[in-house]
């Protein structure tokens, strides 16, 4: 093992992710805190802002999608000076994903309560009728800013594809701090400033305005000369069609994982509500400890794999692909281990329910153990999307939502007899799946000879491959 030059990876790779992990954190930290202040209402507000999250997920597999497809094109035109190709990526994705978003506004607006309604959540008819009102109002609001919500991944995925990691970091900070602020505020309400009590209206109201805070700020950044990225008028229909070719695996991967949530939740309500909340507040808190680390290296795998394609080194792509994994072994892996043992105190900051506890810090557990799988499943991923590469990662994803968290869950937990049981094998079972799968397609396929391709074709600079 050459370990000077995995320390230099090591050291880039760090001032790359950084500042995507302080995004994520705040991110994480917004949703946690509106799934805390949620909970201070009632069991019921827990599960329908669960339930509507599944939905506002769609828009968010979209963004990241094409945010997948951008950050692609968009890191190797950096790392092959290709400056003209790289605005127009980055011009492409922000309008495609704008006008992607409009058919979730539709949908919040005309069929948000039919679509929370479907799940059959609570256990009577007053359950389900109070968890249909209060997820359809949510999922209504957070729809409606869908645009906003496109253009905002994009556009931070386009500027970390140039190495800029900061200025996303910036923007979203704020507005993630705006959001718990309002989140606070206006869900539990503040009454010496007249700010009046909206519950899970509330929390809605701050994350779409947050949304359209960091779509516009994002913009500004490339319309002005704080980044190098810059906005170009779409001509070439090479690089529109590369974008979709790379992006329509990576959305498609999304809405299958989103797709197998959906009977996986109703097959969790089966076992009883509280284990439904159980498992919203333990993976909720799993990612609040270690999604930020996946997220960070993740970007930075796509960051650093892209750029050395567009240098035309293979073999440090690759190499440098794997250093990034092993970092994060060591790190979310370790994590993970801390989380399985820390699971009570945690999980305590969530909820007092008794019904509801044990099956959290049980959830929690197991995605500790699990921590080591997914962090090489999050970073191998992102090394192949940097390549072009996002078929691997949607069939890796795809059979291990489908033919384990929900199928080997449903065999186990409901034919068998195993109940919440059945979950946890089949959760934990999914992830060292996944793992598996893109290890083998980074290690085996010839990824880098189809990044070399699509570059030649949209005419950036690339030398040939070794």
């Amino acid at each position: 093992m050459d370990w000077p030059r995995v320390r230099a990876v090591w050291k880039r790779v760090i001032s790359l992710a950084w500042p995507v992990m302080a995004e994520q954190t705040f991110r994480t930290l917004m949703r946690t805190v509106d799934i805390v202040v949620t909970a201070t209402f009632n069991p019921a507000s827990v599960v329908a802002i669960g339930l509507a999250d599944l939905y506002a997920r769609l828009p968010l597999r979209i963004g990241l999608g094409l945010g997948g497809g951008t950050i692609a094109l968009s890191s190797q035109d950096s790392g092959a000076a290709a400056d003209a190709n790289r605005d127009e990526a980055i011009t492409q994705g922000i309008l495609l994903g704008a006008l992607l978003g409009v058919p979730f506004m539709l949908l919040g607006f005309f069929l948000s309560e039919p679509a929370i309604r479907v799940f059959g959540a609570g256990q009577n008819v007053e359950n389900l009728d109070r968890v249909v009102t209060l997820g359809s109002t949510y999922l209504a609001i957070i729809f409606a800013t869908a645009p906003a919500r496109h253009v905002a991944l994009i556009g931070a995925r386009a500027l970390q594809g140039t190495g800029d990691t900061r200025t996303p970091m910036y923007v979203n900070v704020v507005a993630n701090g705006l959001n718990i602020t309002g989140s606070l505020a206006l869900g539990l309400g503040f009454a010496p400033l007249g700010i009046p009590r909206l519950k899970i209206v509330g929390v809605g109201l701050a994350t779409a305005a947050a949304n359209v805070f960091t779509a516009s700020m994002l913009c500004l950044a490339i319309w002005t000369d704080w980044s190098e990225a810059d906005f170009a008028l779409p001509e070439d229909w090479i690089i529109a069609k590369q974008l979709i070719v790379v992006s329509t695996p990576k959305i498609a991967e999304g809405f299958a994982s989103t797709a197998a949530e959906f009977p996986f939740n109703a097959i969790l309500l089966g076992f009883g509500q509280p284990v439904n909340a159980g498992f919203q507040i333990g993976r909720r808190m799993y990612q609040q400890v270690t999604g930020p680390l996946s997220r960070g290296y993740n970007v930075a795998a796509s960051v650093v794999v892209g750029q050395r394609l567009g240098e035309g080194d293979a073999a440090g792509a690759r190499f440098e692909g794997w250093a990034v994994a092993a970092l994060g072994l060591l790190t979310v892996g370790g994590v993970g281990v801390g989380l399985v043992f820390a699971a009570d105190t945690f999980v305590s900051l969530f909820t007092s329910n008794p019904g509801t506890v044990g099956y959290a810090v049980a959830f929690a557990q197991v995605y500790g153990v699990c921590g080591a799988a997914l962090v090489v499943f999050s970073v191998l991923s992102g090394g192949l999307q940097g390549a072009s590469e996002t078929r691997i990662p949607f069939v890796a994803r795809t059979s291990g939502v489908f033919g384990l968290q929900l199928g080997l869950t449903f065999l186990l937990g409901v034919v068998l007899g195993w109940g919440t049981l059945g979950a946890y094998v089949g959760i934990g079972a999914t992830y060292i799946w996944m793992a598996l799968v893109v290890a083998a397609g980074f290690h085996f396929t010839d990824w880098a000879d189809r990044a070399a391709e699509m570059m030649a074709e949209r005419g950036s600079d690339v030398s040939v491959y070794g």
